[in-house]
């Protein structure tokens, strides 16, 4: 029999494609009744709204449009008026310095804390939920505390360095150390968030790993280097990379503390964004300059996928 001759007899005898059962549609329909809840809520508090402030940010978005409902396309106009404009190179400027002060801020003390709350003394509990304290309040009253912590002529922090014979420091009010006080305020309120994620990774370290390198005599500074920081690093990408993302757009704390001032020493992409906005009312230039910081934050969330799947694939 011929080669050809075998594939038709084979055809012939294929078995026929079988349809799902009717028990089988109806566990599908049922799960997708259950998924489509979240589905419904993704698509209209999330998705909607990217899409929506993507389009506004290719038109001439004024608050005439509320009435007349007509916004001209206007194309990537919006997106040059904001680069080239004055203020985005000190905005772009004001946003690494900030993210990167933070984090590294953050991090450090955060990573410190968790260290030291990892041994165990008389009411370590107690106090490592005091530290959360700055995470559970609002926002705006803690930076409420802090604008009257920093005042220069009746501020607690100034009162203090008088004791040293140290001239009063304008925190709020000099553009050169402005943005170095909302630094302060924001790794102040971002230690707990770091804390609470380092110290979840620290114990799940088997302490067998510490044991078995103190017979070797890798103590201390070594069993850190060699046992705690690559078993942590997973976490230390987590918490990075979150913060990261979180930083980038935090707006209510400068908004509190300077408004962006003085002299635009504290404005950032984020301020620059709700001025345009919501004090100019120009919400196409708004809009683009939201997506800028949209996409600076997917090229970090881009890193930590990256970086998270070689850790697995490692």
């Amino acid at each position: 029999m011929t080669v050809l001759a075998e594939a038709r007899a084979a055809e012939t005898v294929r078995a026929p494609r079988t349809r799902p059962s009717r028990g089988r549609v109806r566990e599908l329909v049922v799960q997708w009744l259950f998924l489509a809840p979240a589905i419904i809520y993704v698509i209209a508090f999330f998705g909607y709204p990217v899409v929506k402030n993507l389009v506004m940010s290719f038109q001439e978005y004024t608050t005439k449009t509320f009435f007349t409902g007509e916004a001209p396309w206007v194309g990537f106009a919006n997106y040059v008026e904001v680069v080239t404009s004055n203020i985005f190179p000190i905005t772009v400027a004001n946003t690494a310095l900030f993210t990167i002060g933070s984090i590294i801020g953050q991090f450090v003390i955060g990573l410190l804390f968790a260290l030291f709350f990892s041994r165990k003394f008389p009411l370590s509990n107690v106090l490592r939920s005091l530290l959360l304290l700055p995470w559970l309040l609002p926002v705006i009253a803690s930076t409420s505390v802090w604008k009257w912590i920093l005042d220069q002529d009746s501020g607690v922090l100034n009162q203090f360095l008088g004791i040293f014979g140290i001239a009063p420091v304008p925190w709020l009010t000099s553009p050169d150390v402005a943005l170095l006080a909302v630094v302060i305020v924001n790794i102040w309120l971002g230690i707990p968030f770091n804390v609470a994620l380092l110290y979840s990774g620290l114990q799940n370290i088997p302490e067998e790993l510490y044991e078995a390198a103190a017979l070797d005599g890798a103590t201390g500074w070594k069993a850190f280097w060699h046992i705690t920081w690559p078993s942590l690093r997973p976490v230390v990408t987590v918490v990075l990379v979150l913060g990261v993302i979180y930083t980038l757009k935090v707006l209510d704390i400068i908004l509190g503390l300077t408004g962006g001032g003085p002299a635009n020493a504290t404005q950032t992409l984020a301020t620059d964004s709700y001025f345009r906005s919501f004090r100019e009312f120009s919400f196409g230039t708004g809009a683009a300059v939201s997506n800028i910081l949209i996409l600076f934050s997917l090229v970090f969330a881009a890193i930590y996928l990256r970086a998270n799947r070689k850790q697995v694939d490692e």
